[in-house]
């Protein structure tokens, strides 16, 4: 008799173990990486008279990183870069805008109920910090100041674990010119907020897009 049990015995433990493994396994799926490129838009109040960047400048580069607690919110890292550019008629410049913001990031389209299977439509918002920094011989050092983000972006599921999506994006910051300490020689930094529009994939770390 003790012979019959065990081989049942010994498989009973390999379910158990198999299935809490498995269970576990598909937990990790609520980690994302985030990877986009795109184009920006720098608000004039930002720069000192006569100075104005270009309506599109490129590259902006966006990396995150995303864990969903539930399927409807979660929380996310990310890094941003942005290259700023005169335009015609401004004196020359160019200057790197790079911030670092931690959002708060909610999946509305359950709520919404006619957003086709394969897709999603994300908000997400966050506190953040930014940092700029003048190229080549322009006058000024590089500044640095809080920022709120707030965003849309929509994801189409290419497959279980990748998915594309757009994201349009505002970076306000929480300063002014009258912040620069000491004043601004000559065009110096950029001090205000951007608008983003990126394209990019959203990868799953493991498993799936998202498991309960």
């Amino acid at each position: 008799m003790l012979q019959f049990f065990r081989p049942s015995l010994f498989l009973l433990i390999f379910l158990v173990v198999y299935n809490s493994a498995n269970a576990q396994f598909k937990q990790t799926g609520r980690w994302k990486a985030l990877v986009a490129l795109g184009f920006n838009y720098p608000t004039t109040d930002g720069f000192v008279a006569g100075t104005y960047a270009q309506s599109i400048n490129f590259p902006t580069v966006n990396l995150g990183i995303q864990h969903m607690f539930k399927k409807e919110y979660g929380l996310r890292l990310d890094y941003g870069f942005n290259r700023l550019k005169n335009d015609n008629g401004s004196p020359e410049f160019k200057i790197n805008y790079s911030r670092v913001n931690a959002q708060f990031v909610f999946d509305l389209t359950d709520n919404l109920g006619f957003v086709p299977r394969r897709m999603r439509t994300i908000l997400h918002a966050g506190p953040g910090y930014s940092f700029t920094k003048p190229l080549g011989n322009l006058g000024g050092k590089g500044q640095s100041y809080f920022n709120l983000l707030g965003g849309f972006e929509l994801h189409y599921a290419i497959n279980e674990k990748v998915s594309l999506f757009t994201d349009i994006a505002y970076i306000y910051g929480l300063t002014s010119l009258e912040d620069y300490k000491p004043p601004l020689d000559g065009l110096g930094a950029f001090n205000g907020s951007v608008f983003n529009v990126t394209l990019g994939l959203a990868i799953s770390l493991s498993g799936c897009q998202y498991c309960d």
